[in-house]
């Protein structure tokens, strides 16, 4: 049996709907439509649209602007000018004019067939040495080699030596055949150059149409700045042969400090047997006494030149600077101390002997203060025990004593202040010394004269 139907349902019904319609009213009222949104909507969706369409277009687009890159200036020239002839010629009816449209169409589809084709190569190029000082030669050595089945044409090979362009003119090779040739690179100015990467040139005699193709990535030459000898700087200053201590304590190093009672956990190699039996005798105390050593570190040498463009008058003066850094950082090398070096934006801590200078190749002029440079070598290598800072004329005293605090109070350092024409000098500023050169010449005898004071 079912039950009776309900009188009431259909008012209840009614009532349902006249209040979701008068809900959806409200929420419609509340937050409307803005046009800002649906214009920022519809952005939306075209960016989308178009990257998709990209996406899809890109393996015929890659090609299609390859070879449209191919053509140089001169050829979209002649193109142009060939297609306004046509229109010349069209809309006049001058046959010469239609004439030179298929002259210049034809030195066009002649010029473009020159560079149809693909090279199978193998190129090396070997730079020996790698790392040269400034005024010092490297050879750079080309080789190249057909590898494909078909012979080679003759083609021009493009190699960057640094600010120069060196061009070795490949004869034609059979299929295996191989070219080699030598190229000698005079490096008179300290830096960093690149050699490569190697390219080929296809095209025609005019210059409408041209193919490169590079073979090689750049092999870096390094040219390191000159250097003068310096003496070992001194003990006490830059050199240690037995570390420096510390204040704090150890139980086993080389600074004996004092003598203490025995505690667990001490090592017994340590026990004072001559004190503890004297203590024993006098006192009747039956406790031992062990040495107390100061923990001692080994020698590290910071060497730091300011790279403020501000700083300096004369570039000169800077690469002086340079060559004074680079000289402190090989006698602390021969030394066989640890060292860590700052130029600018270049901080390295701990290099290898053989890569120690390539640092001072890479340094230039700009816009790091001498302040954030050490206080990135400071966070790096926590651990010096001595800097040298090599400034310019123009560097403030109150930039030198902010940066010489960076270091902390237990480190020494001495500045070495480059100003081409002044005499040599010593000064004290904040408890620091300032050395004063007027050349590299002046650098050992400075800071001899800094030590024996």
């Amino acid at each position: 049996m079912t039950a009776p139907p309900d009188v009431d349902l259909p008012v209840e019904t009614r009532t349902s709907r006249r209040v979701r319609r008068a809900e959806q009213v409200v929420e419609t009222k509340a937050a409307p439509r803005i046009p800002g949104e649906r214009l920022r909507s519809a952005r939306a969706r075209a960016s989308e649209t178009w990257l998709e369409w990209g996406e899809l277009a890109a393996p015929v687009l890659g090609p299609v602007r390859r070879v449209l890159d191919c053509v140089s200036s001169l050829g979209w020239l002649v193109l142009g000018a060939s297609i306004a002839c046509w229109a010349v010629a069209a809309t006049f009816g001058w046959r010469e004019f239609s004439y030179a449209a298929a002259a210049l169409l034809a030195l066009f589809g002649l010029s473009a067939l020159l560079t149809i084709g693909r090279m199978s190569l193998a190129v090396t190029t070997r730079v020996e040495p790698q790392r040269v000082m400034a005024g010092d030669s490297s050879a750079i050595e080309v080789t190249v080699r057909n590898v494909g089945r078909g012979p080679m044409l003759p083609v021009p090979l493009d190699l960057p030596t640094g600010p120069t362009i060196t061009r070795f003119g490949i004869p034609g090779l059979a299929p295996g055949g191989e070219f080699s040739d030598v190229v000698v690179m005079p490096s008179q100015k300290r830096g960093l150059y690149l050699v490569g990467p190697a390219t080929t040139l296809r095209g025609d005699p005019f210059g409408l149409v041209r193919r490169e193709v590079t073979w090689t990535t750049p092999v870096e030459l390094f040219v390191h700045p000159r250097t003068v000898y310096l003496e070992p700087l001194g003990s006490g200053m830059l050199k240690d042969l037995e570390g420096r201590s510390t204040n704090d304590m150890s139980m086993s190093d080389l600074a004996f400090h004092t003598l203490r009672e025995y505690a667990p956990g001490d090592d017994r190699r340590h026990i004072h047997w001559l004190s503890s039996a004297k203590r024993s005798g006098s006192t009747g105390s039956e406790q031992f006494m062990v040495r107390q050593f100061l923990d001692t570190r080994r020698s590290h040498i910071a060497v730091v030149v300011d790279c403020l463009a501000a700083a300096w008058t004369d570039p000169e003066e800077f690469e002086t600077a340079v060559s004074g850094a680079a000289s402190v950082l090989v006698r602390a090398l021969k030394d066989e101390q640890d060292v860590s070096e700052a130029c600018g934006p270049f901080v390295l801590s701990r290099p290898k002997r053989h890569t120690a200078l390539d640092l001072f190749s890479r340094a230039r002029l700009g816009e790091e203060t001498l302040e954030s440079t050490v206080g990135h070598l400071a966070r790096i290598a926590p651990n010096v025990s001595a800097a040298v800072l090599f400034v310019g004329p123009l560097t403030p005293l109150l930039t030198i004593r902010r940066t010489a605090n960076l270091f902390g109070p237990d480190v020494n350092v001495v500045v070495v202040r480059v100003e081409h024409g002044a005499p040599i000098g010593l000064q004290r500023s904040g408890g620091r010394s300032i050395v004063t050169i007027g050349g590299i010449g002046d650098l050992p005898r400075a800071l001899a004269g800094k030590v024996s004071s």
